[in-house]
């Protein structure tokens, strides 16, 4: 799959996603609550613990990958081939890459227009019954879609979030197990407490434990990818002829999201031009690459362009999600925002800097030894959330703005020069042992 938006999904803008959120999802989950209500007086609920279970998650990459826990305590207690997963077929990448859900059992649904993605949906839904799949899971926070899903899924246990007292926007009363939603736990965490429901009786409202949210910080990682000598072949093959001149032998990349579908998220681009220059000029054999979809090449070679380098060069575009996971594993250091190549940069050994702004690293940050975290905390930040479905009425990201260019060099300098210490070390040693036997 080429590469794509890494947040973009059904519809393309997501002006047009909450469009189609209130004006068509607020109606239908109405509509569907009454039916449950009617059906719920004619059938007894279950006490059984389900032995099969469906995760609902159509959309942002990211989050999938910080499901990654909440997903391996499902498959220890279900069984891998009892354990589905529906997302947009342009996320579908991320699930084969950590290799955690059956190939059979991912429900994929295509993003090539209304009438396409309605097929594929009722299609996933008929699998689900027919299949008998007893309980879903929403790990979509507050959207509509989602829930309607879970319940149209004919899964006799649903569990997800449910808004009370104004927390939250309004989408009916579809889930057997509903969860209020804790904004001071880590999304992991969150995805955790949605999967440990299913041993718990219905009920309403049930009590976020709080057994999960002092979990380390690097705890449960997903595993790394393991790229093939032709994967590598390939990527190197791309980089060399991405290139104006010369051969590249240390890489380290930027993500400046030009098409971000939250743009207050965006660190400015003059910052990053003036970080491309400061460690082209730092270090003369480092190669500096800006990667980004299809969507952002044009504004990608106009970014390199502004660098004036021969040594900075634009790989938007040029690469497929997979071959993007295979870049992250030879490059050194990823620079980006929030977002999700921040996230699924964690399946391969590169050091990613993210600059969070609107929204808080408590929540959404990556656990991983290798993320380096800036974010200015501002009074007014985080403005976005999932109580407020991620609107802000802010225009002017002054939480990123003041993100500096000369802080973010410092780090990147300091975790590249601790990695080329570290290769050096990892090159002598095995010339070290044949010195010593003489060989």
């Amino acid at each position: 799959m080429r590469l794509r938006s890494f947040d973009g999904f059904l519809m393309g803008t997501i002006k047009h996603l909450r469009w189609l959120d209130h004006w068509v999802g607020l109606p239908l989950c109405f509509l569907l609550t009454l039916a449950r209500r009617l059906i719920d007086l004619a059938q007894r609920t279950t006490q059984t613990p389900p032995r099969s279970v469906v995760f609902i998650k159509l959309v942002e990459q990211g989050s999938t990958v910080l499901a990654y826990a909440a997903l391996r305590r499902a498959i220890d207690r279900l069984g891998k081939e009892t354990v589905y997963f529906m997302v947009f077929e342009e996320n579908r990448f991320i699930l084969d890459a950590m290799k955690m859900i059956e190939p059979a059992n991912v429900l994929a649904i295509r993003n090539r227009g209304r009438l396409t993605a309605m097929a594929d949906m009722l299609r996933a839904l008929w699998t689900l019954r027919r299949r008998r799949v007893e309980a879903a899971i929403d790990l979509e926070f507050f959207a509509r879609g989602s829930a309607a899903l879970a319940w149209l899924s004919g899964c006799a246990v649903r569990i997800g979030f449910h808004a009370s007292g104004g927390e939250g926007p309004y989408r009916g009363d579809l889930m057997t197990h509903r969860l209020r939603h804790n904004p001071y736990l880590h999304t992991a965490d969150t995805f955790g407490l949605l999967v440990d429901a299913l041993e718990l009786p219905p009920g309403s409202l049930l009590p976020m434990a709080k057994t999960h949210g002092a979990a380390p910080a690097h705890a449960d990682l997903p595993p790394q990818v393991a790229p093939s000598d032709a994967e590598l072949i390939d990527v190197s093959s791309i980089v060399q002829s991405a290139l104006a001149v010369g051969k590249c032998s240390s890489l380290i990349l930027l993500n400046p999201n030009c098409s971000d579908i939250l743009p207050l998220r965006r660190w400015p681009e003059p910052h990053y031009v003036e970080l491309a220059r400061l460690l082209i000029r730092r270090y003369p054999h480092v190669h500096v690459a800006v990667t980004g979809a299809p969507a952002e090449r044009s504004a990608a070679e106009a970014f390199v362009r502004r660098v004036d380098s021969p040594r900075c060069f634009s790989l938007a575009g040029r690469t497929t999600l997979r071959q993007l996971l295979v870049l992250y594993c030879m490059a050194e250091i990823l620079v980006t925002n929030d977002s999700g190549p921040a996230h699924f940069a964690t399946l391969t050994p590169i050091d990613v800097v993210t600059l969070f702004g609107p929204e808080t690293p408590q929540l959404f940050a990556a656990r991983s030894p290798r993320n380096h975290v800036f974010w200015r905390a501002l009074a007014c930040s985080p403005c976005v959330s999932a109580l407020n479905q991620r609107t802000s009425d802010c225009r002017n990201n002054t939480c990123m703005q003041q993100i500096t260019v000369q802080e973010v060099f410092a780090k990147v300098c300091e975790i590249y020069d601790r990695r080329a210490l570290a290769n050096a070390a990892s090159h002598e040693a095995p010339a070290a042992a044949a010195r010593a036997t003489g060989t």
